[in-house]
């Protein structure tokens, strides 16, 4: 198996297993806030901590997508295209998409430059830079998981690879 196969496995299943411990996490954090609720005894800190793992959860589930190339795209306008022109337009999108995803990274580290020194309201000990890393990283991870998956995208728009929605419901 290439080297960039297996490196592109390994940061799938990566992915996976923080986007499943994030959904997981979440779970629990929905859970025990509905009994502590019903308990009378909300927890001050759950809707600030849920909106948080439910950002963290959808960078991170974002790359996980982009590595597998199932976030919103347009495969059936570069299957339109003449052969010649397929895998020019793969590099335009991939252009832009990275172009966006590195910009997000940046300002999204200022972003982080600026809330230093400042902490979540209801978890005091928290700091609000380590809440909103996810910006930058899952700004990066996006970036690596659209070049791991890049050869194979060339390949399928080498190839005109048709692609179809649903395709188990197509058959019927």
């Amino acid at each position: 198996m290439p080297k960039l196969v297996q490196l592109e496995r390994w940061f799938e299943q990566l992915l996976e297993v923080v986007v499943m411990l994030l959904t997981g996490g979440m779970a629990v954090v929905v859970l025990l806030a509905v009994v502590f609720r019903k308990a009378g005894m909300s927890l001050v800190w759950y809707d600030e901590v849920a909106s948080i793992m439910l950002a963290w959860l959808t960078y991170y589930g974002a790359s996980l997508a982009a590595l597998k190339r199932a976030h919103i795209g347009f495969p059936g306008l570069v299957e339109s295209f003449p052969p010649r022109w397929r895998v020019t337009a793969v590099y335009l999108g991939e252009i832009v998409t990275i172009g966006f995803f590195a910009l997000l990274a940046w300002v999204g580290w200022e972003v982080l430059v600026v809330l230093e020194g400042s902490y979540l309201i209801s978890l005091p000990n928290v700091p609000i830079q380590f809440t909103q890393s996810v910006i930058p990283i899952g700004a990066v991870l996006f970036i690596v998981a659209q070049l791991l998956s890049l050869p194979r995208a060339l390949d399928e728009a080498r190839r005109g690879v048709h692609h179809q929605i649903l395709p188990e419901v197509m058959d019927k």
